[in-house]
């Protein structure tokens, strides 16, 4: 080969296992995020399993004699998966996700993670990964455990459920995977932003905020783009249908709501490829 002649670049051997290792030591490394994960999650079995059990009272408390009063109704599906509980997981998911992207970019270590590994789009497919697997398994350990747990309150009363009854499986599903979706949700934000405040103060207003602006059944064209929200997503996926609760007037579809939540996750997955791999560091 003469000096004149061009030297083919060399090609990059990393394999995305190794990848995945490195995500995973940044990641483990940040000890006070694990905390708030794991913390979040204890929090949200608590207040789930607690809402139940305030409940019994109420359950238990026979009707006044001589008073023609209807049965009362129970919904232990949206009282053992309530919205708190989801709200509080979302938003840990969110900043954990918007984290493992701001994070590298606040201290720089971005620049020695893509000197090691040119390839943008396998750095970045390797966050997520990593991110909606955690977020998943922390979803599905809320989900499941609360279901159970709150369940069982219920065993010796006649308003418990199984997870074959209509609808419990579905909403257990969902309750699940809303967490990892709102993770990528904050894994875009963190992509875009690169910045601490701005993303979380973004993955706040964009979950929890604007959700608020398409509510209420006047204008059902705003209710339709309120429906394919997230937490609305999550909402709709799980209703009892065997309860006596709904969702206003024009609720979303089961249908779509899965499809909401699918996309959610695959747009906010590829803003992050895009922008990464396009911006300069």
């Amino acid at each position: 080969m003469t000096d004149t002649q061009v030297r083919p670049e060399p090609v990059d051997r990393s394999r995305f296992g190794d990848l995945l290792a490195a995500e995973w030591i940044k990641m483990r490394s940040l000890r006070s995020t694990y905390w708030v994960l794991v913390l979040s999650a204890v929090v949200a079995i608590a207040i789930n399993v607690n809402t139940v059990y305030a409940d019994l009272p109420y359950i238990d408390q026979p009707p006044p004699p001589g008073h023609d009063m209807p049965p009362f109704t129970y919904d232990p599906l949206h009282r053992g998966l309530n919205d708190i509980a989801a709200t509080l997981m979302a938003l840990a998911a969110a900043a954990f996700g918007a984290i493992t992207v701001f994070g590298e970019y606040t201290t720089g270590m971005i620049r020695t993670t893509l000197a090691a590994v040119p390839d943008r789009r396998a750095v970045v497919m390797a966050k997520v990964v990593l991110v909606a697997g955690i977020t998943l398994l922390l979803g599905a350990t809320v989900s499941v455990t609360s279901f159970f747990a709150t369940n069982a309150l219920l065993a010796p009363r006649p308003v418990g459920l199984s997870i074959q009854d209509p609808g419990c499986l579905r909403a257990v599903a969902a309750y699940a995977l809303v967490v990892p979706v709102c993770a990528l949700v904050g894994l875009a934000f963190g992509a875009v932003l690169r910045h601490a405040t701005a993303s979380i103060v973004g993955v706040v207003g964009l979950l929890f905020i604007v959700p608020m602006l398409f509510g209420g059944d006047r204008y059902r064209f705003l209710r339709e783009i309120g429906n394919h929200l997230p937490m609305a997503a999550r909402s709709r996926l799980g209703l009892n249908p065997e309860s006596m609760t709904t969702l206003g007037a024009h609720p979303g579809t089961i249908a779509g709501s899965w499809i909401a939540l699918a996309a959610w996750a695959l747009v906010s997955v590829a803003v992050a490829v895009t922008v990464v791999r396009r911006r300069d560091v």
